[in-house]
């Protein structure tokens, strides 16, 4: 496979419709990835599922989507990158149909995973035909049309998944795809211009390795903390495979240029550079945004229709950060704005380690609100500076990568900061609990603001309770400081980065 001969759009399109097109099934596609999570409890009793069993409904569609998004590359170069947008929302739409009809747990994962397969082509595709129908200059604007749908769906998710199944069925989660995915494929057939269609060798072997490779370390990530990690042979043996065959499958695909995932484009400075970062940058992305639903519902009794509305302002200025930024990212520097937007991250996970059982939604909602701003200041810059300077025609394989390592990292943040909330949660409260003693001033006082003593029947019931909470909030604290530490910790890689330069000619390889 020729990497720098990789398709070109034949023809052209107003960028618009092109951009509604490609955008829709985006945003169809990455919010399948979190509004199931609040119908889950409802889907229990339908499909017979237990409360373990029922969490592969999220993992069967998150390994599926992680396996089949370094393929799209390859699947846009030998079929045209409009044939395959249109087969995989085409697949979208009647997978999720069958998923609103499914009456076992059997039934219901398969059909998951026919929709994570379906659907991931359409996200880096979205992109790299984005960065072809704009001008270069107009890069930024495309990037933040991009972002706001990758980085907006996740957060919206829930609170759409929440008011769909108190207000309706949960079934109706997967339903609402079918309209909206027609209304895509009539949208996406009509303006999507088509792309040249290459018939290379493929690397079998080194494609094996790495959807089995992928798919393992996923599974790892999704399932480890569930598993108490290294304490199950399943992880143990789930990571040494995911070791072997990424490492075979890296080996290979450096070197030959049949790979069906270019790696050799992470020569170029800042592809590999924007990657890495926005791997890195899924532990604030998607640790927050997971922590956060937690802490309101869960710990502070929040209704799940209060908890969307409490996160919302954190989309919208995102939105209007990006808008804002787009245009200016010549001007300031992409570096600068990267940095930027780092560190105001970082205050917002700052802000969230001062939070108490007692804080007003405000306080939720600010922090919420500043790391929206970072976030804006850092998806479009990144986004855009990663592809500044690979070789021309390399859109789909440098999307495939991008996206892979968006993948990936947010698999890694929700991993850590879920296990970190976990193992805390039981540390703490081994620690505060050692403070429950009779000769402790602090809990007869307690007590008494409760109408009880310490011989009253209830007493032992209410300081576990409270003893619960205060755990399980220092924890929430403490991954929060995590995070903070964690972003900061980033903005020296920023210096890695190039504001601007020339493609990397890959041609004396091949």
């Amino acid at each position: 496979m020729d990497a720098v001969t990789t398709p070109r759009v034949r023809g052209s399109a107003s960028p618009w419709p092109v951009t509604v097109a490609v955008m829709l099934g985006t945003l169809m596609v990455i919010l399948d990835m979190t509004i199931v999570n609040v119908s889950l409890p409802h889907m229990m009793g339908s499909l017979g599922a237990t409360s373990e069993q029922i969490t592969w409904v999220l993992t069967s569609y998150i390994v599926a989507e992680a396996v089949m998004i370094p393929l799209s590359g390859y699947l846009a170069n030998r079929f045209g990158r409009r044939n395959v947008i249109l087969v995989s929302i085409v697949g979208f739409v009647i997978s999720s149909g069958l998923c609103g009809q499914a009456g076992t747990l059997t039934e219901m994962v398969i059909f998951r995973i026919l929709q994570g397969l379906f659907g991931a082509p359409v996200i880096p595709l979205s992109q790299s035909t984005l960065l072809d129908t704009f001008p270069a200059q107009e890069r930024g604007k495309a990037m933040a049309i991009f972002g706001i749908g990758v980085l907006m769906a996740p957060a919206l998710g829930p609170t759409l998944g929440g008011y769909i199944t108190e207000h309706w069925d949960w079934r109706w989660v997967f339903y609402i795809n079918v309209p909206v995915g027609i209304i895509n494929i009539l949208l996406a057939w009509a303006v999507l211009p088509d792309t040249e269609h290459r018939r290379d060798r493929i690397d079998l072997f080194g494609a094996f390795c790495m959807v089995l490779g992928i798919g393992a370390l996923q599974y790892v990530l999704d399932q480890g903390n569930h598993e108490n990690w290294f304490e199950s042979n399943v992880i143990i043996y789930g990571t040494v495979l995911a070791i072997v065959m990424l490492t075979v499958f890296c080996t290979r695909a450096w070197k030959r240029p049949d790979s069906v995932l270019q790696l050799n484009l992470l020569r170029d400075r800042n592809l590999a550079t924007a990657s890495f970062l926005m791997m890195c940058f899924g532990l604030g992305l998607f640790g927050t945004i997971v922590l956060q639903p937690i802490l309101l519902q869960e710990l502070l009794g929040y209704p799940a229709s209060t908890t969307g509305l409490i996160m919302a302002p954190r989309a919208l200025c995102n939105a209007v950060t990006m808008a804002i930024v787009a245009p200016n990212i010549q001007r300031i520097g992409a570096r600068t704005l990267v940095a930027l937007g780092i560190v105001i991250m970082a205050c917002g996970s700052w802000m969230m380690s001062h939070y108490n059982l007692f804080i007003s939604p405000w306080w939720a909602v600010v922090p919420g609100m500043i790391q929206g701003v970072g976030l804006g200041m850092v998806f479009v810059p990144l986004a855009t500076i990663a592809f500044d300077t690979i070789p021309e025609g390399t859109s789909d394989q440098g999307s495939t990568i991008f996206n892979l390592a968006r993948t990936i990292g947010s698999s890694i943040g929700i991993s850590v900061v879920t296990t970190i909330l976990s193992r805390d949660t039981q540390v703490q409260w081994n620690q505060l609990g050692g403070h429950i003693n009779p000769y402790n001033p602090a809990m007869h006082e307690f007590l008494a603001s409760r109408g009880m003593t310490m011989d009253h029947p209830l007493a032992p019931y209410a300081l576990a309770a409270e003893l619960g909470k205060q755990s399980t909030m220092v924890a929430f604290v403490n991954d929060f400081w995590f995070i903070t530490v964690a972003m900061l910790a980033l903005c020296p890689l920023v210096l890695l980065m190039r504001d601007s330069g020339k493609g990397l000619d890959l041609s004396a390889m091949h």
